[in-house]
């Protein structure tokens, strides 16, 4: 069962307004913000929306209600990359869809391949990493770089890492609902 647009956009302000994990940002201005750079980027509109769309996993079912240790740390990988395609699919094309998918494994990607992408990943998100499966091996990276959509799932990634800014200034969620309006499949 799909969700609807105006959906996405009720779910998105209502249940995106609390914190984003353990950073100084809400879910909505995380997503705001990392469809903002995607943006900036000038990345394809099936690009922007992923990036907006990429967590929505942590708003829908049983990934709202992870293990979390007294510091609000989770316990446990939520699987959020997967939780909302159900929702998503058929509404919106794989451009959108393999990006969220992929973007834990880009995370696990980059800790393999960029020597230097570990140590500026937040305290928040190398603590989710480990619970996600750490780096990838080499036969882990070789099968990633094979498939359609990691190379925007990569970008996504890096917008991932940076929409984490408090008070940063972004186009409204309106904004983004015309541009999933734009993308949706008819």
């Amino acid at each position: 069962m799909s969700l609807a647009i105006p959906e996405i956009v009720d779910l998105l302000g209502s249940r995106a307004t609390t914190w984003y994990g353990q950073e100084a940002v809400s879910q909505l201005e995380h997503a705001l913000q990392c469809a903002h750079l995607a943006e900036l980027a000038n990345e394809a509109p099936a690009s922007v929306v992923a990036a907006l769309l990429h967590d929505l996993g942590h708003m829908l079912g049983a990934s709202r209600d992870a293990a979390a240790d007294e510091d609000g740390a989770p316990t446990q990988d939520d699987l959020h990359q997967f939780v909302a395609l159900p929702f998503l699919r058929g509404l919106f094309p794989d451009a959108v869809l393999e990006p969220i998918k992929l973007h834990v494994d880009a995370k696990r990607y980059l800790c393999a391949v960029d020597s230097g992408y570990w140590a500026g990943l937040s305290p928040a998100s190398k603590h989710s990493l480990e619970l996600q499966g750490g780096r990838y091996d080499d036969a882990q990276v070789r099968a990633f770089e094979d498939l359609t959509f990691y190379a925007e799932a990569v970008r996504l990634r890096r917008y991932d890492d940076l929409a984490k800014v408090p008070g940063q200034v972004t186009p409204a969620l309106e904004h983004y609902a015309a541009l999933m309006g734009q993308v949706a499949v008819s």
